[in-house]
């Protein structure tokens, strides 16, 4: 990733909208939480900077509860301006449905393929050869969280991989740690088993069950090995009743867990804090076993609309966004890397700089919502939802009925 100086590109203001052609803008996003909120401001503020005016729609939830509703609105009449979204196959859907903008020439005017990297965030956008989102940030799942202070003050050594973590879980129990803080939403229960899947079993596991579909190795023993790291998360999980990710981040920071698995969006709430990366807390990225990361983030998607104003509103939304100046603002406060390939981060933390470096070695590896269908997702979470609430619920049942999903998956 080639870096340059943020000054010698921030000189020139972007995306300025026609006299007579401002407007008001609806942006529907699920950034709620602290610092995704001051992160959802940096786009804000440099939005209306243009003339125009940002109608914040924020929906508290999450991913889980917002695509919904986010849909529900597009398909029925009602779009708003503009989304946040992640790249999935749910937004495939309302592409293939017609009801999504082609921002192809608004990319080509405005240079995105020389600028934005990797360019598989560009992939992840496109359809049928035409571009239909704009990537804001990076955001990787495959990460767990560590408080630093937790282990030394129990006599322990902060944990270099998933084994060592493993293993300093019955200290901590007696110490009246929680080891894992994770929130009981669906989908972070999902997350969960997924970055397992990635960090224990590896990329090529994680491709053979997802992309491959093949059911077969999906019941066999590299895969039964994922259901045991998932069973020993689900004993470090109890006693952590908190659903929301961020409120189990607070344990983090408060000392009341230990470890966190969560994607790198997680970094946001440890600097509100005043927690410092490599001091305070340590970040393993695949857990410290397999250190692939996923490199699709969120973008921003435009439904279609007959009003002139309103596209000329998203041309300007879509340029403030892959501007230097909000890429290197936004995401210091998001905790996230920037789609850009030639800006200079303030203040990158080593976290950060993981990231980066993975990055550059290209280990990555796709998301599941981009792999399989909306449906087949949501089969998989549920049977996360339930074996993770279960301490009943054996492994090898589990995967045995995951098996079954993979066979039957589109």
């Amino acid at each position: 990733m080639k870096l340059s100086k943020l000054t010698l590109l921030g000189a020139t203001v972007i995306g300025l909208c026609q006299p007579g052609l401002a407007a008001e803008l609806e942006v529907t996003h699920w950034w709620t939480s602290g610092a995704e909120a001051a992160a959802i401001k940096v786009i804000a503020d440099a939005y209306s900077q243009s003339g125009n005016t940002w109608i914040d729609g924020a929906i508290a939830g999450a991913g889980g509860v917002a695509r919904p509703l986010i849909t529900s609105r597009i398909t029925g009449g009602d779009p708003m301006g503009a989304t946040q979204f992640t790249h999935s196959a749910a937004m495939v859907e309302l592409i293939e449905a017609g009801f999504m903008r082609d921002v192809t020439e608004l990319a080509e005017t405005a240079g995105w393929k020389e600028k934005i990297f990797p360019q598989s965030l560009l992939e992840s956008c496109t359809f049928e050869g035409r571009l239909y989102c704009v990537p804001s940030n990076i955001h990787s799942q495959q990460w767990l969280w560590l408080n630093n202070a937790v282990f030394e003050d129990n006599g322990l050594a902060v944990p270099q991989n998933w084994a060592e973590f493993v293993a300093a879980g019955p200290k901590l129990r007696e110490a009246g740690i929680v080891p894992l803080a994770q929130g009981r939403q669906a989908w972070q229960l999902q997350l969960t088993f997924n970055v397992l899947m990635v960090g224990i079993g590896g990329p090529e596991l994680f491709l053979k069950v997802y992309d491959d579909l093949d059911a077969e190795y999906a019941a066999g023993p590299d895969v039964a090995k994922v259901f045991e790291a998932a069973a020993q998360a689900r004993t470090l999980m109890e006693g952590g009743n908190v659903q929301e990710w961020n409120l189990a981040a607070q344990m983090l920071v408060g000392g009341s867990a230990a470890g966190q698995i969560m994607g790198d969006w997680v970094q946001g709430e440890f600097t509100q804090a005043g927690m410092v990366a490599g001091e305070d807390y340590s970040c393993l990225p695949g857990l410290g076993e397999h250190e692939y990361i996923t490199a699709a983030g969120d973008a921003f998607y435009f439904p279609k609309v007959d009003n002139p104003k309103i596209v000329a509103a998203q041309d300007v939304l879509a340029n403030v966004i892959v501007s230097p100046e909000t890429q290197v603002a936004f995401t210091a406060a998001k905790g996230a890397l920037p789609v850009r390939g030639d800006v200079e981060l303030v203040d990158a933390t080593p976290c950060m700089e993981k990231g980066m470096d993975i990055l550059k070695q290209g280990h990555i590896v796709e998301s599941i919502n981009t792999l399989v269908s909306p449906d087949t997702v949501a089969r998989v979470t549920d049977l996360m939802v339930e074996f993770f609430a279960d301490p009943s619920f054996e492994a090898a049942r589990a995967q045995a009925e995951f098996a079954e999903i993979i066979a039957t998956a589109d």
